[in-house]
C-alpha cells in the first residue's frame, strides 16, 4: 500500500507514540520478557509484525505471543488482569501513568501527514491542496518583520533577518539633512524568535521595527 503513496507534507499536529505499556510495579523492564504472553491492543497488526520480528519468525501461526484485540480503554487492561502488557497510542503518557503503566518500549512514532496518491486522478487539486496547506502552516511559523537601517550596516542585519529566500530591500527617500542613504527592509523570520531579532536589528542600528502577523501565503 505504501509504494502507491506519496508523503507531502508533515502537517506537524498529532504527534504521538506507539508503546508497549507494562505495570510501573512489575518485573517486566523490556520487551523479550513479553514473549509468549497476553498483549492487548487496538493495533493488533502493527503489534503482531513487531513480536514476529522479536521471536524471529516469519509465520504469524507461529507466534508464541498471544495478542488480542481490545477497543476503549486499553489502559484498563492490565490491572484488570486481561493482559500482561498493552500496547497503544500515547501522547503525553498522563493517563498511561494514572493507570500505573510505563513505557518499555516504542513501537513508532507518527504524525498527521497530508498523503496521495503517486498517480492522482486530478493532480492540480492535489497539487493546490498541498499548496495551501503549506501557506497556512508557514504562515502559522513565521511573522513579518519590516525596518528601516543605513546602507552601511545592510550585510549586518541581513545577516540577523535573511528571510525564507531573501529580504525584500527598497531605497527610502534621503532627507535633506542626511549624509547616509537609508534602506527599508522586509523578511519573514521566525515567529519564536522574533523578540532576539528585534533586540539583535536595534543594537545593530536597524530603526522603525515593526512585526506583523500573516495571515496566509504561499511559499
Amino acid at each position: 500500500m505504501f509504494d502507491s503513496i506519496e508523503d507531502l507534507l508533515d502537517l506537524q499536529f498529532g504527534s504521538c507514540k506507539l508503546q508497549i505499556q507494562v505495570p510501573a510495579e512489575g518485573e517486566i523492564t523490556k520487551a523479550e520478557q513479553l514473549v509468549g504472553k497476553k498483549i492487548v491492543s487496538s493495533f493488533t497488526k502493527l503489534s503482531t509484525d513487531y513480536f514476529k520480528q522479536l521471536e524471529k519468525i516469519e509465520d504469524e501461526t507461529k507466534l508464541t505471543t498471544n495478542i488480542r484485540y481490545v477497543g476503549g480503554s486499553v489502559e484498563a487492561s492490565c490491572a484488570l488482569g486481561v493482559a500482561d502488557a498493552i500496547v497503544d497510542l500515547v501522547e503525553s503518557g498522563e493517563t498511561m501513568k494514572a493507570a500505573g503503566l510505563t513505557a518499555i518500549e516504542t513501537i513508532l512514532q507518527t504524525s498527521a501527514h497530508l498523503i496521495s496518491s503517486k498517480k492522482p486522478k486530478f493532480p492540480e487539486l492535489v497539487e493546490r491542496i498541498h499548496q495551501r496547506f503549506e501557506g497556512l502552516m508557514a504562515a502559522q511559523k513565521y511573522v513579518l518583520c519590516n525596518y528601516n537601517a543605513p546602507r552601511s550596516i545592510l550585510s549586518t542585519v541581513l545577516q540577523i533577518t535573511p528571510g525564507r529566500r531573501s529580504a525584500t530591500i527598497s531605497a527610502l527617500e534621503k532627507k535633506s539633512d542626511e549624509n547616509e542613504e537609508w534602506v527599508a527592509v522586509s523578511s519573514m523570520v521566525e515567529k519564536k524568535k522574533i523578540s532576539d531579532i528585534m533586540d539583535d536589528l536595534k543594537k545593530a542600528g536597524a530603526s522603525d521595527i515593526l512585526v506583523f502577523d500573516i495571515g496566509n501565503c504561499r511559499v
